[in-house]
């Protein structure tokens, strides 16, 4: 995504091309100290922390609205966030904070919106991910693994994605859905289980495809 410079400050553009590489992950304290500076009126730490956010935001919106929505989402929940980041104390990180309301951007968008089908196409960015979730064990079995994932009822995807695919603590993931650890834990233990279950004690999945790396991946 490209970024400008408006009155309320650095906000991102809609992405012009889908994102097809994951840029460099700064640790949680560098994001968060990017923020508070720029909830000061530092210009230069906004553009840091959109830049280092941005990606996650994009894919975590994708997995919750799909993919013909989350641009749009992506850049209501900056809007958001820019107005709020004067008020942000670092209470928690800065990226947990920012998919909080991400998620909430895209719990307003579905009470005004007709339900989506299930299935959704979660774009060419988080098939790396999980391409990367299963190595060495091709593309078919990370399409199969994503499509799957995008199967899982709504409280399971969303805590799957944001401890698997996303890589946040339990503790974080948390903090994004407003929910106790333990629910959590038990969301992505339900995801995993729905996922072999969905995969078939055959382990060829629904879609005929070869399954061993999805199974690993399920586990994890």
């Amino acid at each position: 995504m490209e970024r400008t410079v408006t009155g309320s400050g650095f906000v991102p553009e809609r992405a012009t091309a889908t994102v097809t590489s994951v840029p460099e992950r700064h640790d949680d304290a560098t994001v968060t100290a990017w923020a508070l500076a720029a909830g000061a009126g530092d210009t230069a730490a906004l553009a840091e922390f959109v830049r280092a956010t941005q990606v996650d935001v994009h894919r975590f919106l994708v997995h919750l609205a799909g993919r013909d929505d989350a641009e749009d989402l992506a850049q209501e929940t900056f809007l958001r966030a820019l107005r709020s980041l004067p008020s942000f104390a670092g209470r928690s990180t800065a990226r947990t904070w920012l998919l909080s309301v991400a998620r909430r951007v895209a719990v307003d968008a579905v009470r005004t919106a007709v339900r989506r089908p299930r299935v959704r196409d979660l774009g060419e960015d988080t098939q790396d991910v999980l391409e990367r979730a299963v190595p060495r064990t091709g593309a078919q079995e990370a399409v199969l693994l994503r499509t799957l994932i995008d199967a899982l009822p709504d409280e399971r995807r969303e805590a799957f994605v944001l401890t698997q695919v996303l890589d946040l603590g339990y503790a974080e993931a948390a903090q994004v859905c407003g929910c106790p650890v333990g629910t959590i834990r038990s969301r992505v233990a339900r995801a995993r289980e729905d996922l072999l279950r969905a995969l078939g004690e055959d382990g060829t999945g629904t879609a005929g495809a070869p399954a061993s790396g999805v199974r690993r991946a399920a586990r994890t």
